[in-house]
């Protein structure tokens, strides 16, 4: 199925519709959902070897900085609530 018949399609259910358009039934309705899904999937590019190995290290490096900004955010309000709330007494 070409873009152009998914892009009519979904035009023409589109609430500005001419009257003489059909409404579509449950599976009608089902069935031009998965030809859109069709027509959204054939867009998409698969990426190269290089650019998911770039993305993947992008990926972890990211998730490795925000764990440190939490684990010490963490450790300060940690330290901040024992302050506050007196922490260890010298008294055990």
């Amino acid at each position: 199925m070409s873009e152009e018949s998914v892009t009519e399609t979904a035009a023409s259910s589109s609430p500005g519709r001419p009257k003489q358009a059909r409404k579509l039934g449950f599976f009608g309705r089902i069935a031009l959902f998965i030809r859109q899904v069709v027509g959204e999937l054939r867009k998409v590019v698969t990426p190269t070897r290089q650019e998911l190995l770039t993305y993947t290290i992008v990926v972890l490096a990211f998730v490795a900085v925000v764990m440190v900004i939490v684990f010490a955010l963490d450790f300060v309000f940690g330290l901040g609530v024992g302050w506050v709330f007196g922490g260890e007494s010298a008294d055990r």
